[in-house]
């Protein structure tokens, strides 16, 4: 019996490590006033027919702290993916010099930095309850066992290590969450 509380504990920690995983890789789109390439990650091209992901059709380099550079690997490319950055609605705005894409980061405004901050806070939020998503399922895999024919004292040990392991997890993404704060605050 132990065996399987152990293998649900272990699944929770899983699913939660994916859930911090996911809210690291959203908060990288969240831009902080400095040039990055994962700014472009969620541009999708239209590459012959299907939506390719920018970064599989063109090199973007960082010349500078507040300049991206798209260069397409075919020149024909270059209308195809200003239009694609534009789409994307990234606040962006993609000048063709007919060699390469150069994106100006504008610098942030006090407000653009405050909403950019709330949707940090959204994202950690939806995080949250991606993890007592993860300890409610832990938990009623648990009350099964119980009803199985597991001890309670296992099972009441089962559930306290499962809260710990959710405590954890929500400091962790708060801890996170307060890093990007101050990233998008820093003037």
């Amino acid at each position: 019996m132990t065996e399987e509380i152990d293998l649900i504990i272990a699944t929770a920690k899983e699913a939660m490590d994916n859930t911090v995983v996911h809210l690291e890789k959203s908060l990288l789109n969240i831009r902080a006033g400095k040039a990055s390439p994962q700014m472009l990650g969620s541009v999708f091209v239209d590459y012959y027919g299907s939506q390719t992901p920018l970064s599989q059709v063109a090199s973007i380099n960082v010349p500078d702290a507040r300049t991206l550079s798209v260069s397409p690997w075919e020149k024909n490319m270059l209308q195809p993916i200003e239009k694609a950055i534009m789409i994307a609605n990234l606040g962006l705005n993609p000048m063709n010099n007919g060699e390469n894409i150069i994106i100006n980061i504008p610098p942030l405004t006090e407000e653009r930095r405050k909403d950019l901050v709330k949707q940090a806070k959204t994202e950690a939020e939806d995080a949250k309850v991606g993890i007592r998503n993860s300890r409610k399922d832990a938990n009623n895999d648990i009350k099964k066992q119980e009803k199985n024919g597991a001890s309670e004292d296992i099972c009441k040990d089962a559930e306290d290590r499962v809260q710990k392991l959710t405590d954890n997890y929500v400091k962790k993404i708060d801890d996170i969450l307060a890093v990007k704060e101050a990233e998008i605050m820093k003037v």
